[in-house]
């Protein structure tokens, strides 16, 4: 989905009074930890978008010279696949400002990895039009870094 899509139904939704929750990652090989942090995310509202980092940005964040493994196409196309995320746009900038300044979710919700909200470049911008931020935990031990170790063993 275009910025702009995702954005006009963002506005949608919220003109219908409906809360929209947006989280954002780089989602490159699904596991349970994924859907469990998704469905946490798209309880706290009515619609769950997700901004998933383009290739070039995951190369950017350093994930690692064989990262991402799935292409950003693909990855966006299994997050929309799960009945939990309602749309999904894929952005290139390292951080998600842009794609929140777009859509101005209700809630932002980021992964227990973040010790607070204050942690994350985004906070100002979601508390500036009103918005709150949330951080959901993680499952223990379920991370993509931990699925490429075990491949590698």
């Amino acid at each position: 989905m275009t910025r702009e899509a995702f954005a006009a139904e963002a506005a949608r939704l919220k003109a219908e009074g409906k809360k929209v929750v947006f989280t954002n990652g780089v989602f490159d090989i699904l596991h349970v930890g994924h859907l469990r942090y998704l469905q946490q995310a798209r309880a706290l509202g009515d619609a769950l978008f997700v901004g998933v980092n383009a290739d070039v940005s995951v190369r950017r964040l350093g994930k690692g010279p064989e990262r991402p493994i799935n292409p950003e196409d693909e990855r966006a196309e299994l997050l929309l696949g799960l009945k939990c995320v309602d749309a999904v746009c894929v952005f290139e900038e390292d951080t998600p400002i842009e794609l929140i300044r777009a859509v101005k979710p209700t809630l932002h919700c980021k992964g227990g990895d973040y010790a607070s909200p204050d942690a994350l470049p985004e906070t100002a911008i979601v508390r500036e039009y009103g918005g709150d931020v949330v951080i959901l935990s993680l499952v223990p031990g379920r991370s993509t870094t931990n699925v490429v170790k075990k491949l590698q063993v």
